[in-house]
């Protein structure tokens, strides 16, 4: 017997001079249509994220049919690979199917295709949204699998294109070395290249290919959640009156004489208006006193004062309110998500101007955002303009800014209330602070984990003194750090103590997953420990919650860190939720979880504040309390369910 979901492997060989119609390859794409959209997900790049890969992975299998009549060159990898020799997966007695074998060979194209930078002139297909399938108001996404497949996901993903395709090939496929070869080829992939996937394919253990037929990569098997319903009907509401607003100018357009007039009853033109002409004006920056800091009632970047040696410049400040306001195309323009990034209101405030490494810098803010305008010492082609939000920042969140990154290291330029720098490593609580110098409130460079690739093994991170304390901030790629706290999400205190360094040392690397996201702060929370069974040792649960400048976006994720181990592993994600936070400090997450002895469990955790726990779905078991440990086998899907202490009832994190 087989299953559906598995494609027929043909003799190599076999169908030598066989043509492809557009028929044959239809009935292939249809027998196999699961088989092919798991093909295509698995090799998809895993930066387009999870629902956007689900369609883009239907989109890619729905589209491999041939236009007309196609030839499809018979080789061993494309009729099916060594399986069809009696292999139990592929003994179906359809050998020789050059349908089945010229779809996978489309499939795999477009997969690599989508992994590659978009051309400007001629984008491939896979980077382009799909226009079919769509789906409107729901996320789409596969099931959750447990540990073992998220170890899989993550090494898949740190992988490249053709290494990750050669290993679904192998995995999956089960395609030899050469058969392998042959389809990369055929694909479109060198020589030299498939010779290095093939390498670094080889790296992923194959007592995980198994994993490949896992409920967690099956994009025909879909979980739905709603989308941001608030947001949706707020977009809805902007584009109504978006069309109204249209439909008004086209008819005031419409009346005779052009009707009110060019420009109607507007303002004279930007360069001619009193407010846009004294923001251009270099002269009329603020510029605070160096001493203003000291009997102000704020602590926030309205009292830092104007520093550096550059802030008489008057030809550069001028280039850099020029280019705030109208940005050529030349200039590299980045903002962190929803931060607008049009011109000042109105005159802002000089935070600093100076030169940094090889660059001229010009900080500048306005009340809302921050602007880093950055340009060569040679000249200012290149120049690059920079925004962060920072509306409320106050204390701890005022403390720094990023000046400059170069050479994998970052300086910071700190607030004037700032007495003391450090450096210190997060992973490794024990290993004592490296003093910073501070220059003018520059910081000495330090190392950046921004700017780093690869395995996580460290991550360093800023530690600044005032008069309220000590207080630790992160580097995530953004101008402003995120600043880090420890404890109960009602009551989060300073990364000061040695407890808070331990509750984060385990899950320092975790804060990759919130760069780039534009975060206010992250809060590291362990909110309880577990003795494992079979004697194996006490686990620590913990959530870490990252909130954003802007107010959503937040992310939650629930880690589980085993005795002996260096870090963490993450096991449930969230977004939007508000599971971990100052509005709801509760949290229920799950993970299977292989013993000393080889026995798997579903270990199950829940805060203090559970008074049981309960295991759904492919695991059965309950428990008083808010742990559970349940015997079950590798593979198995399970939900959470929990209730608190005061009846409420609580889910799972998956």
């Amino acid at each position: 017997m087989q299953s559906q979901d598995v494609a027929p492997r043909p003799a190599p060989g076999s169908a030598a001079d066989r043509i492809v119609d557009v028929e044959q390859a239809e009935a292939a794409l249809v027998e196999h249509y699961s088989r092919l959209v798991r093909l295509a997900y698995l090799m998809l790049p895993p930066g387009l994220g999870r629902g956007r890969r689900v369609l883009t992975a239907h989109a890619l299998a729905q589209r491999a049919l041939p236009r007309g009549r196609a030839s499809a060159p018979v080789i061993p990898a494309q009729n099916g690979g060594a399986s069809a020799q009696g292999h139990a997966r592929g003994g179906d007695g359809s050998d020789g199917d050059p349908g089945y074998a010229y779809i996978r060979l489309q499939v795999v194209r477009t997969a690599l295709a989508a992994g590659l930078r978009l051309r400007a002139r001629r984008p491939s297909r896979g980077h382009l949204p799909a226009l079919l399938p769509q789906v409107w108001g729901l996320r789409l996404f596969p099931r959750s699998g447990g540990a073992d497949e998220l170890a899989l996901e993550q090494r898949l993903a740190a992988l490249t294109g053709p290494a990750r395709a050669a290993c679904v090939l192998r995995g999956l496929e089960e395609l030899s070395d050469g058969d392998i070869r042959e389809v990369l080829t055929g694909c479109g992939v060198r020589d030299v290249d498939v010779t290095a996937a093939l390498r670094e394919a080889a790296k992923v253990p194959a007592a995980q290919y198994a994993l490949l037929d896992s409920p967690e990569f099956d994009a025909c098997s879909l979980q739905a959640r709603p989308t941001d319903l608030r947001r949706r009907r707020q977009h809805t509401r902007a584009a109504l009156a978006a069309a109204a607003a249209l439909a008004v100018c086209g008819a005031l357009v419409a009346l005779p004489g052009g009707g009110w007039g060019p420009d109607g009853a507007a303002a004279p033109l930007y360069a001619q208006n009193p407010a846009a002409e004294a923001a251009l004006d270099p002269g009329r920056l603020v510029k605070v006193t160096p001493a203003a800091w000291k009997t102000s009632a704020r602590t926030d970047f309205s009292v830092w004062p104007a520093r550096g040696p550059l802030i008489v410049d008057t030809a550069l400040l001028r280039r850099a309110l020029a280019v705030w306001a109208r940005p050529g195309e030349s200039v590299h323009v980045s903002a962190t998500p929803e931060t607008p990034s049009g011109g000042p209101a109105g005159p802002p405030q000089l935070l600093y101007a100076g030169e940094v490494d090889n660059a001229r810098v010009v900080i500048l803010y306005d009340g809302l955002r921050i602007a880093r305008y950055a340009e060569p010492k040679d000249g200012t082609a290149g120049a690059a303009l920079d925004f962060a939000r920072v509306d409320g920042a106050t204390g701890a969140e005022a403390s720094a800014l990023v000046l400059g990154r170069a050479d994998g290291n970052v300086r910071y330029l700190t607030a004037p209330w700032v007495t003391k720098a450090g450096e210190r490593d997060l992973s490794k609580p024990g290993a004592g602070l490296m003093d910073l110098t501070l220059t003018d409130g520059i910081t000495s460079p330090l190392s950046s984990p921004a700017t780093h690739t690869g395995t996580c093994t460290t991550w360093n991170v800023l530690q600044l003194t005032d008069a309220s304390g000590t207080h630790l901030l992160s580097d995530l790629g953004e101008l402003v750090p995120a600043r880090l706290t420890a404890g109960r999400p009602t009551a989060p205190k300073e990364v000061s103590g040695a407890r808070a360094l331990r509750t984060w040392a385990p899950f320092a690397c975790s804060l990759e997953d919130a760069r780039g996201q534009g975060v206010r702060t992250v809060n590291a929370w362990g909110y309880t420990r577990q003795q494992l069974p079979d004697a194996s040792g006490t686990a620590a649960w913990a959530c870490t919650r990252a909130e954003t400048w802007r107010g959503d976006g937040s992310r939650v994720l629930a880690q589980f860190h085993t005795p002996g181990g260096l870090f963490g592993a993450a096991v449930a994600k969230a977004g939007d939720v508000p599971a971990c936070g100052p509005r709801d400090p509760h949290v229920l997450a799950g993970v299977l979880w292989k013993s000393k002895g080889g026995g798997w469990y579903l270990l199950a955790a829940g805060d203090r504040a559970t008074a049981s726990v309960r295991a759904t779905g492919g695991v059965t078991g309950s428990g008083r309390g808010n742990l559970l440990a349940v015997p079950t086998k590798q593979g198995a899907q399970a939900g959470l369910e929990g209730t608190l202490e005061d009846g409420r009832s609580i889910s799972g994190l998956r």
